[in-house]
Formats: structure tokens, C-alpha cells, sequence
């Protein structure tokens, strides 16, 4: 592994930021079991697709950015009635036991590299509890990043038969500087008891000197749902990973995602779900657009288990280039190892149609107008799946002011 962060990092530092948010002592040795194995640890998986890898992670220059103890941000959380949106330190003071139990229960702290970081240097974290029967929405958090790097955590607890809506936006400040290249991290972990159902919608629109990487991940029990919603707009780079594990019978997940690339933007986005349970449901969605000399690269896998009886799963992607300088790929997968599925799987690239502009210009529309209105188009069987009105109308506006750029 060509790029070694561990050599600037100390358990001394680590303990620091520790003490800083009043943490017992099993989250501490969690944090310095995470730095320990930083030594043995690869970088995480890249997309591959036939004859290329398309994103090189140890080619990151870590060591030029990556303070640990530098981790100035604004985090603003709107909670909801009967449901408990705190900071970490608060979360460790109401619920220690609760987030002792579930604490890398989901996200494995060492699964690799770049998580081990994270878990051994996050300062800013949510807990969401939602107690239950708790019926909520309209849960937000709001992080601004100030700092050259920046590890986030949230964790969600929600238990039997409750419901939660959670808008996450995640932006670079305004007194921060253009000119540096940054790193920002974020790990979510979500836990969804039985009957319970969890919407997380996260909006990424970080300055484009962003170094990008995140992981979220939902485990359903019985009847239970899990359903993600991510936007990716800004970033140099954005790495990304969003995982549901269906591990009990006739849970259900839903992974919607939009991407808008430009200048020499960089996106490896995966979505993945894993069938390990009867009567279970996934849907995965995605759509993208790039333009000038963006890239892009997805992977959607289908993971059906041997146990997963009566399966449903589906998956499309769609990749909309609006420059002959951009490129993109995808590579959607099946895993059947159970007979009993209904399963399919497709992707597309392709420009805008055009059929479709003649038709437009030739009624007097600009083209670059008539451009615009294909390319919003393009978008609407993503926004329609969104059902939270905030973060459809928020992704709009920014798929909107990057259409005027």
C-alpha cells in the first residue's frame, strides 16, 4: 500500500479527541484498535470494469491534509417529536448501553482502510434514536465543513415499528478556502427493527477540491425497510458505497440515486443489497448526468442467498453524457444462488437524443434550452421516487443552477 496516513497519526491524538467528547473507555480501545490495524489494512475495492480500473484511492496525497485534531465544522440537527437527534457526547450520556450494543454492528470499524480511519478519528457524529412505535419525519442534519479533512458518524437506531424520515446535507462552509484540496469521510450506520422503516436521504454538494468517500449501510429485521435516497453534486472525487443487508423475512430497501458531473469531476458510486431472508424486496435506481471531461463509474449488485426464498430484486442504471470528452461505465451484477427470484438488471450510457432536439429547436426552443429541459427530464423517474418534498426540491435546484454554469 503506496500511501501511509498511519505515519502521522498517534495514539496520543486519538486519545485526544476521545476525551474531547467524553467517551467511555470501550469506544477508545475501539479507536485504537482501528489505528492498529491501519498497518494491515488495503484500501477499499474499486469498480472495475472489463480492462480498466477506473479509480486510484492510494494515489490521494493523505498526508499533505489529513489533521486529526483540525476538525472544524457547523453541524445544525432538527429533530422531531419522540425522537432523540444528539451529538455524540449527548448520545453517550442518555444512551451509552444502546449505542455500545450497536456501535459497528452494521459498518465493520476495520472493514477497510479508509473506514478504520474514520472509526479511529470521527469528531463530528449523530446518533438518531427513535424509540418504539414512534412515528417521525422531517429529521434533518446539516454539516459544514470547515477544515482540510473532516470524519463523520451517524448512527441510527429505530426501533420495533417505529418510522423515521432523515434529510442529510453535507457542504463545504463559506469561510473555508477554494484553493486546498480537502478530505471529508462519512460512515452510516442504520439498524431498522422489526415492522420499523428508515428513509435517509443524503445531498452531497461539497466543494470540488473534495477528496469524497462514504459508507452507508442498513440492516433490516423482520418487516422492516430501509430506504436510501443520495444525491452527489459536488466533490472532486467521490467515492461512495449504499448497502442494505435484508436479514429478516419480508423486509424490504429501496436505493435511489442521482449524479450530475462536470469539469474533471470524479464519481465511483456502488450500491449493493444483500437477500438473506424470505418474502424480501429491493429496488435500485440510479441516474446520472456528465459533462466536459467527468467521469463516471457504478456498480449495482443483487445478492441473492441460498435461504432467500421468493425474491424480488431490481436494478437500473442510466448514464445521460452531454460531452464527447466524458466518460462513464456500469457494471450491474446478480448473485442467484436461490431459485425462487424474480430478479432483472440493466444499464445504459448514451447521449441526448437527437430526435428529441431537433424536435425542440425546430419549434423555435434555443438549443442549449432545449438542452436543459431533455436533461431535467432525464431526471424525473429518479425525483419521482424521491417522497421526501424537501430533498426533491433541494436536488432540482442544484441539478438547475449546474445547468446554468
Amino acid at each position: 500500500m503506496s500511501t501511509q496516513v498511519h505515519a502521522n497519526l498517534t495514539e496520543e491524538q486519538v486519545t485526544e479527541i476521545s476525551e474531547q467528547l467524553d467517551e467511555p473507555e470501550w469506544l477508545l480501545e475501539t479507536r485504537l484498535d482501528a489505528l492498529d490495524a491501519l498497518e494491515d489494512l488495503d484500501m477499499p475495492e474499486v469498480i472495475q470494469t472489463p480492462g480498466r480500473e477506473w479509480t486510484n484511492l492510494d494515489a490521494l496525497d493523505y498526508e499533505s491534509f489529513v489533521d486529526p485534531l483540525e476538525m472544524a465544522q457547523e453541524k445544525d440537527r432538527v429533530d422531531a417529536d419522540g425522537v432523540d437527534v444528539l451529538s455524540w457526547s449527548e448520545a453517550l450520556a442518555e444512551h451509552g448501553d444502546l449505542i455500545e450494543e450497536q456501535f459497528g454492528s452494521v459498518v465493520d470499524p476495520q472493514r477497510n482502510y479508509l473506514t478504520a480511519l474514520s472509526t479511529a478519528l470521527f469528531s463530528a457524529g449523530t446518533v438518531v434514536y427513535v424509540p418504539d412505535g414512534v412515528d417521525a419525519e422531517d429529521v434533518k442534519i446539516r454539516t459544514r465543513m470547515n477544515s482540510r479533512a473532516l470524519f463523520n458518524y451517524t448512527l441510527v437506531i429505530a426501533e420495533e415499528s417505529s418510522s423515521v424520515t432523515i434529510l442529510e446535507r453535507q457542504e463545504t462552509g463559506d469561510d473555508a478556502s477554494e484553493e486546498d484540496e480537502r478530505y471529508y469521510s462519512g460512515v452510516v450506520e442504520v439498524a431498522a427493527g422489526e415492522n420499523a422503516h428508515v428513509q435517509y436521504g443524503a445531498l452531497q454538494n461539497l466543494n470540488e477540491d473534495t477528496y469524497n468517500f462514504q459508507v452507508k449501510r442498513g440492516h433490516t429485521d423482520q418487516y422492516a425497510t430501509v430506504n436510501w435516497i443520495e444525491g452527489n453534486i459536488g466533490s472532486r472525487l467521490t467515492k461512495t458505497s449504499v448497502e442494505t443487508r435484508l436479514l429478516g423475512d419480508s423486509s424490504e430497501s429501496k436505493i435511489v440515486g442521482a449524479f450530475f458531473g462536470h469539469e474533471d469531476q470524479h464519481f465511483d458510486l456502488g450500491s449493493r443489497v444483500w437477500h438473506e431472508a424470505e418474502h424480501t424486496t429491493a429496488d435500485l435506481v440510479t441516474r446520472g448526468v456528465l459533462d466536459d471531461t467527468a467521469r463516471s463509474v457504478y456498480e449495482g449488485v443483487q445478492d441473492v442467498g441460498r435461504e432467500a426464498w421468493d425474491t424480488n430484486s431490481y436494478q437500473r442504471e442510466n448514464t445521460l453524457m452531454l460531452s464527447d470528452e466524458s466518460e462513464a461505465d456500469a457494471s450491474p451484477k446478480l448473485i442467484i444462488n436461490n431459485h425462487d427470484t424474480e430478479a432483472s438488471h440493466s444499464a445504459t450510457v448514451g447521449q441526448v437524443d437527437a430526435e428529441d432536439m431537433f424536435y425542440m429547436t425546430s419549434r423555435s426552443i434555443p438549443e442549449q434550452v432545449a438542452e436543459n429541459m431533455l436533461v431535467e427530464g432525464f431526471f424525473e423517474p429518479v425525483l419521482s421516487e424521491v417522497a421526501v418534498d424537501e430533498f426533491r426540491e433541494d436536488l432540482e435546484d442544484l441539478i438547475a443552477t449546474r445547468l446554468r454554469e
